[in-house]
């Protein structure tokens, strides 16, 4: 069983990222907006701000309380969105369930919306057009399979995911990469038995944040499993997958933590750089 090693493949692209900025002398900046007193939340908002900081990425928080109102968060927005030093905005989600996070994110400019998957670049996605800034997580499990050297063309990949629009745009974005991609949302699996899905797929995926759902007895001989989920137990970060399980079951794995998490976090990166980048374009 390979170990997937996220950290290098984030290494390699922030490094790539670090040599473009300083080249290209421009100063893209990040402005990161918290809400609420979710320890988990305020720790990766830290993680962004390190690399950001490491690479010469300006980096500017908002830490709301939880009684916030949608008003407020929205007017920020629209601050930020005038701001023509902010390069990318981005809404630290989970978000107060109170909340519209829908009708917040969908307020962040297009082009500014660096986690790629507001309402724009989500519909571009579904509409089998290319968006103005690709989403993060979808990009950054691509790039730990083009690392691993893994094909996608013909394969079959199988996502257990936290929602249905997450999944849609999944099935869409590996479908351009020549991939048959199947979704199960998180609340129906134990109705629809994860064994019966996952057991076909060369590809596995899991994005739901329950820890240990996925099983080495659930999986096909020599699949290759991404994990893409994160819970804290106390002090401890674990993924959705028991790893302990897997054994020699499956070709590949990602570990939790140092796998999906810092590639994400490259791939946010570079889309703020990308949108500094297309900003000063359009304003010449």
């Amino acid at each position: 069983m390979k170990i997937l090693n996220g950290q290098k493949i984030a290494s390699r692209i922030t490094g790539e990222l670090k040599k473009k900025l300083k080249n290209k002398k421009i100063k893209p900046k990040l402005a990161v907006i918290l809400v609420g007193n979710n320890q988990s939340s305020k720790l990766y908002v830290e993680l962004k701000e390190k690399k950001a900081r490491e690479i010469g990425l300006d980096f500017t928080k908002y830490f709301f309380p939880a009684s916030t109102t949608e008003k407020e968060i929205l007017a920020l927005i629209k601050q930020l969105n005038r701001d023509n030093l902010v390069s990318g905005i981005l809404v630290q989600l989970p978000l107060p369930a109170f909340l519209d996070a829908e009708k917040i994110i969908g307020a962040i400019k297009p082009q500014k919306d660096v986690d790629g998957f507001g309402p724009h670049n989500r519909k571009s996605i579904l509409e089998s057009k290319k968006p103005f800034l690709s989403p993060v997580l979808p990009q950054a499990l691509l790039e730990i399979l083009q690392a691993a050297k893994v094909s996608l063309k013909n394969q079959r990949v199988a996502a257990v995911v936290n929602s249905e629009i997450f999944g849609q745009v999944l099935k869409k974005f590996f479908a351009a990469q020549g991939a048959r991609c199947e979704f199960l949302v998180k609340k129906v699996c134990l109705d629809k038995g994860l064994e019966n899905f996952l057991g076909q797929a060369d590809i596995a995926i899991s994005v739901t944040g329950c820890p240990r759902l996925i099983n080495g007895y659930m999986l096909k001989k020599g699949a290759v499993l991404i994990d893409a989920g994160i819970f804290q137990e106390g002090r401890k970060i674990v993924g959705d997958v028991d790893l302990n399980s897997v054994g020699d079951k499956v070709a590949a794995v990602t570990p939790t933590p140092g796998g999906v998490g810092p590639v994400t976090v490259a791939v946010l990166l570079r889309n703020v750089f990308l949108a500094a980048k297309k900003s000063i374009t359009k304003i010449k």
